[in-house]
């Protein structure tokens, strides 16, 4: 598998950009960049997910953003910005591309199909961290909750994959018990199956239904980027 950012660019710059890369294992729970800290490495998933997390005093972490295959950690580099705004913490085990910040910013400077690409992908990002927030604050538990199994199952490339009460419950910003409840309801409708931190996605098209707008909204942009 590939990741789709560097697979959107033309042949002979991919070819050199993946010989830059070095191939990295992604464990659940590393975290590969920290808000306010210099970004060492960019990475573009290729099996892998990551979450980007908000982090607000005593408050829960909250994650407004997921990045897949579809993606990179560290776009942000592309504006000239050295550190990171956001916590990206790895979500679901796997495998990515990782280049060192500093080759990356020679890159963009020597390679306009990447700027190009990169600046498409900031916005499609923008736009996803947009929605998030506006998701977060006028939309139930359960249709929240749906999106974001949508997204996971839209990145993972399976049907069956690891996600703990407490994750789920960092990732919404929500308690637990909010979790266990909406979860719950999924599961009485057979969308998903849901035990001991493993879930099944049984009913895709349920689940689509389930979910509020703004997954609908989010995998738009991300498929008319690269249409």
């Amino acid at each position: 598998m590939i990741n789709r950012l560097v697979e959107a660019l033309p042949r002979d710059a991919r070819n050199r950009f993946l010989k830059l890369c070095k191939p990295v294992d992604l464990a659940i729970g590393t975290i590969l960049c920290d808000a306010d800290r210099p970004l060492q490495y960019v990475y573009f998933p290729l099996t892998g997910l990551v979450s980007l997390v908000a982090k607000l005093g005593d408050h829960a972490p909250l994650e407004i953003g997921l990045i897949g295959n579809e993606g990179m950690l560290g776009a942000t580099l592309a504006l000239g910005v050295k550190n990171a705004r956001l916590r990206g913490v790895v979500q679901g085990s796997g495998t990515a591309l990782r280049m060192t910040a500093a080759r990356f910013r020679r890159e963009l400077s020597r390679t306009p199909s990447l700027r190009r690409t990169l600046n498409r992908y900031l916005f499609v990002l923008l736009a996803q961290l947009s929605q998030t927030t506006a998701c977060t604050r006028f939309h139930d538990i359960k249709a929240r909750l749906a999106r974001c199994l949508l997204m996971t199952h839209d990145r993972a490339s399976t049907d069956h994959f690891n996600l703990t009460h407490q994750r789920l419950a960092d990732a919404l910003g929500v308690r637990r018990s909010a979790i266990t409840i909406a979860a719950g309801g999924l599961q009485r409708k057979q969308l998903i199956h849901y035990t001991r931190g493993k879930i099944s996605i049984l009913d895709r098209k349920g689940l689509e239904a389930a979910s509020c707008e703004c997954y609908r909204a989010v995998t738009e942009d991300h498929e008319l980027m690269f249409a």
